[in-house]
């Protein structure tokens, strides 16, 4: 196979898998990581909330904070299968130490972006530092668990990552209104940088981790240039579509350079003697299985944004009556997320993920109930959101510790960069189309298609919520190819060596 196009700046000596092959995780490692995973799913999240804070004190306009919100998802989704490349090859340790610095910086430029001319650029540039933060701490940490943890202990070490990661989103609506309300929004990312600093300060000392090929390894700069540019293309169509407009020229030429930049990305791939993703990671049916599954359940966050706009648009409620309809996913998930672990340990990974999927996917049935009295719908929004918080905890460890299982040591950052990347871009995919739809369906000037069935008072709310079950159908469907998915590649039996 030709290399022709792999022009190495450097060439990276193998070497073991880490230097110290003695060593095991202990806590003060795993703690510190998990604070790296709150650096973002926690801080950096709280954006969502206090955006309106922010935008009136730093005088912005709100098409700029809007760039400000959804920059840092978009710099994590596009940097994360590169920075776990990259930790495979110059190590895990260092990739997640730059993380943490990152994630300083960045926090401490939001935090002390003034008022008028230096607003923006301040601010932009520090949301988009704690992107690339996020796409160098969650690969490696992944890819560290892996390594450095083993059977039982792995599977504890990943249930603590996924409340920091699954937990922390749960609650950072309400962790950042509550500081903000408070202490006001700069508090939360000075919070944060103590948060960052104190997660640096328990890593210390951990042996560093790279790949082991047995040979010299070149980069892959050309294939590393083509995905980047492919990626970033899609992250803005998916992000940025139903503002730019899912016809506009713009959005079909960003689609198209795209669809182009992948095709050349997969062309060269397949070709190249050391790939910057090694699409033979799919040859395994469980990483393959864990990897769709974990695409799809993450779309299901596009019920959120369809349930909150169709209580404030359809039932009236303000955004903190909405908001606290879901306080019991946060809950949920949470207290639920070691139960998954304990499953995992009696049924192994198949079980738990089906009964992940069929809980979510019973979730989405109540939240689609729209033909309902505002009261009843609110009833069925509280246990549809906690049961969400269930499902998609019975999941996440089983899932997670699949995926990494299945993984060769040699390509740990990668696959584990792929497999957050595809919660990201289901998560993205999901929030967009299930939006667009809502939004295309309640603007119908049509009649209503479940005329007579609604027991709402008529007119724009009746629209609002035949969109609405319509659009949380569509996560319904995501459901569903989730568990068809590991029904088809995730094995029955497993090692009771890993169940002990």
């Amino acid at each position: 196979m030709s290399n022709s196009q792999a022009i190495p700046t450097a060439v990276i000596q193998p070497v073991d898998a880490a230097s110290d092959p003695g060593f095991q995780g202990n806590d003060r490692l795993l703690f510190g990581i998990v604070l790296g995973v709150l650096t973002f799913w926690l801080f950096a999240q709280t954006v969502f909330n206090v955006a309106p804070d922010m935008e009136k004190t730093l005088g912005l306009p709100a098409t700029t904070m809007n760039i400000a919100v959804a920059i840092t998802a978009l710099f994590s989704g596009i940097f994360i299968v590169f920075t776990g490349g990259l930790a495979d090859r110059i190590g895990r340790m260092r990739i997640l130490r730059f993380g943490f610095v990152l994630s300083i910086c960045g926090c401490l430029l939001v935090a002390l972006a003034p008022s008028g001319t230096f607003a923006a650029p301040a601010l932009i540039l520090g949301r988009a530092l704690q992107g690339l933060s996020a796409a160098c701490i969650m690969p490696s940490s992944l890819a560290l668990v892996k390594t450095y943890w083993h059977g039982a202990a792995r599977q504890r070490a990943i249930s603590l990552w996924s409340i920091g990661s699954w937990g922390g989103s749960g609650l950072c609506a309400l962790f950042g209104g509550f500081v903000a309300g408070n202490f006001g929004w700069r508090s939360i990312f000075l919070v944060s940088i103590f948060v960052a600093l104190a997660g640096l300060l328990l890593i210390r000392g951990t042996p560093e981790s790279r790949a082991n090929t047995g040979r010299a390894v070149r980069i892959d700069r050309f294939g590393i240039f083509t995905f980047m540019l492919a990626m970033i293309g899609l992250q803005v169509v998916v992000t940025q579509g139903s503002r730019l407009g899912w016809d506009s020229v713009a959005t079909l030429l960003l689609g198209a350079s795209a669809l182009l930049f992948g095709a050349i990305f997969l062309w060269h791939e397949l070709r190249t003697q050391d790939p910057f993703i090694d699409f033979s990671l799919f040859r395994n049916s469980t990483y393959t299985g864990a990897t769709i599954s974990n695409f799809m359940l993450n779309g299901v966050a596009g019920t959120l944004i369809v349930t909150m706009q169709t209580m404030q648009l359809g039932g009236k409620l303000s955004v903190q009556q909405a908001g606290m309809l879901t306080i019991g996913f946060a809950v949920t998930i949470i207290g639920f997320i070691r139960v998954g672990e304990i499953l995992l340990r009696r049924f192994g990974s198949r079980l738990p993920m089906l009964w992940g999927c069929m809980i979510t996917g019973l979730s989405v049935l109540l939240l689609a109930q729209t033909q309902f009295s505002l009261e009843t719908y609110k009833i069925l929004v509280f246990v549809g959101f906690a049961l969400q918080g269930i499902g998609l905890a019975f999941y996440a460890t089983p899932s997670t510790d699949a995926a990494l299982s299945a993984l060769p040591e040699n390509q740990a950052g990668a696959g584990a960069g792929i497999y957050k990347m595809a919660s990201s871009l289901g998560g993205a995919f999901g929030v967009a189309i299930s939006a667009a739809i809502f939004t295309a369906i309640r603007t119908d000037t049509g009649g209503p298609i479940f005329d007579g069935l609604l027991e709402f008072q008529g007119g724009k709310e009746i629209a609002v919520r035949e969109a609405a079950s319509i659009a949380l159908s569509f996560n319904l469907l995501m459901v569903v190819i989730a568990a068809i998915s590991i029904m088809m590649t995730i094995p029955k039996a497993r090692d009771r060596a890993t169940r002990s």
